[in-house]
């Protein structure tokens, strides 16, 4: 069974590939379990502006970001980025907006796509890659757990940068809600590679505690762009 209807716009020039297939007879003798597919999931960061004046005094950053308590396996109990699977026939950008709204109650705000985290070994269920997605708002919006989490709350975040030489740097994380009593840190080494255009980075983790999975990298990646971009 084809997978899309309309096929139009895949002929190309028209013609038979080597084995004397036209379009139609490749896509019927196509089989998509031939390769092992991971799965996609997105996940969204969703910061706003800090309006206590207490995270600032203690060193924050002056941004908040929105986590939910896992419900469930794997992670049970840690705090994470709100997302979840994408649907065979969703967008991306779609399928972000949909699972932050199921998770969290937060609807219509814009998204921005940030980037994409796919190590083999990040997640026990499958081979899953993610798509970062974030967004900053510049007023409170409600927020209510869903689905399949537990809790939803806002956490100060504080990110500390250290340089140890040219190529390496220290990253120390610190998510705060007060009002709940909750503190989840994480620490990771930011090593550079390459130069110019080319220079790229990569984050190796070497604490967490209470943030599920590789989120704290996510979580230090796309703030870290957002403080220096301010």
């Amino acid at each position: 069974m084809r997978y899309l209807n309309d096929i139009t716009s895949f002929r190309g020039t028209g013609q038979k590939n080597e084995k004397g297939q036209t379009l139609e007879e490749f896509l019927d003798a196509y089989d998509p379990k031939k390769y092992d597919c991971p799965s996609n999931t997105a996940d969204i960061a969703v910061f706003r502006k800090c309006t206590r004046r207490a995270a600032k005094d203690s060193g924050g950053c002056g941004l908040q970001l929105l986590m939910i308590r896992r419900g469930n396996h794997p992670n049970i109990g840690y705090w994470a980025l709100p997302g979840g699977f994408v649907n065979l026939k969703e967008n991306l950008e779609t399928a972000a907006a949909r699972e932050l709204m199921e998770e969290t109650g937060v609807t219509g705000v814009p998204l921005k796509m940030h980037s994409t985290w796919g190590d083999y070994d990040r997640d026990p269920r499958w081979r899953v890659i993610t798509t970062l997605f974030f967004t900053i708002l510049e007023e409170d919006v409600p927020v209510k757990a869903g689905d399949d989490a537990a809790d939803a709350a806002w956490f100060d975040v504080t990110l500390e940068e250290t340089a140890e030489n040219a190529d390496s740097t220290c990253l120390a994380l610190r998510l705060e809600n007060a009002a709940g009593g909750i503190v989840l840190e994480a620490a990771a080494r930011c090593s550079f590679t390459g130069s110019g255009i080319l220079r790229s980075h990569h984050l190796t983790p070497e604490s967490n505690h209470g943030i599920a999975g590789d989120h704290a990298l996510l979580i230090m990646d796309v703030a870290r762009d957002i403080l220096a971009y301010r």
